[in-house]
């Protein structure tokens, strides 16, 4: 089986090459998983040792005019490689939007995320001002506790022997889509009450360092002291990142 593709224009180009930068930033090597009509970059480390997890879908019909993978009869033929995405960035960086995603959190866009408890879901506030506020508290400790709750409230906060320090984000608003799915219910769960995770402050500053897709949309999945899920969408790309939670 074999594959080719040809990048429609310069936009496209460049829109690739900042998809893959931003890869390149979470991680050293990850699987590139082509289908007839998907590009998939995955990452999937051993949670149980504290590693991350990501998926990036991109709908090929927006980036590329010729696609072909030979040998291909079906949609659920498909050919997995492993790459190096510091290389292709690499590559990319020498050479010199499109249609809407719209997205439900499911595990057929999710396959990582498989739980059967309750989560709380949130739209993240401007990530520049995240950013910005979880480099401050990187200088304070290793890890960031992120709560959320169903009012449309987060909190992050770290906690030293010294020190206490808590950032309070109000009115991000909480999708609809999540009490449509029946993943959480406000019958079954105070909005007030807060959902927790103690996470690894590096590996979220790094998704905020690196990110270039630019989201038109960013929301958080918090299953409390269980997992913390980022989705970022940007038209016609979806990254999620997976960070699970310590004791």
């Amino acid at each position: 089986m074999r594959f080719r593709a040809k990048i429609v224009d310069l936009a496209c180009l460049n829109h690739f090459s900042r998809v893959i930068n931003t890869i390149a930033k979470l991680a050293k090597t990850c699987t590139l998983r082509l289908t007839v009509s998907k590009l998939y970059f995955i990452l999937s480390d051993k949670v149980a040792n504290g590693g991350v997890g990501m998926w990036c879908e991109l709908n090929q019909g927006n980036f590329f005019d010729e696609f072909q993978m030979e040998g291909v009869a079906a949609e659920h033929n498909e050919i997995y490689l492993e790459l190096m995405p510091e290389n292709l960035s690499r590559a990319l960086k020498t050479a010199h939007n499109a249609k809407a995603v719209k997205m439900k959190l499911t595990n057929k866009h999710c396959p990582c995320l498989r739980v059967a408890v309750e989560l709380v879901s949130i739209y993240l506030p401007v990530l520049k001002i995240m950013k910005s506020v979880v480099e401050r508290m990187r200088n304070l400790s290793n890890y960031v506790m992120i709560e959320a709750n169903l009012s449309g409230e987060m909190n992050l906060k770290v906690e030293t022997d010294l020190v206490c320090v808590t950032t309070h984000f109000k009115d991000l608003g909480n999708p609809s889509w999540a009490l449509e799915d029946g993943c959480q219910s406000s019958q079954d769960r105070d909005p007030e009450s807060m959902a927790e995770a103690r996470i690894d402050i590096r590996k979220l500053q790094q998704l905020l360092a690196g990110q270039q897709v630019n989201p038109t949309k960013a929301l958080c999945n918090i299953v409390s002291k269980r997992i913390v899920h980022f989705i970022l969408l940007h038209e016609d790309v979806s990254l999620q990142y997976f960070i699970p939670a310590l004791t």
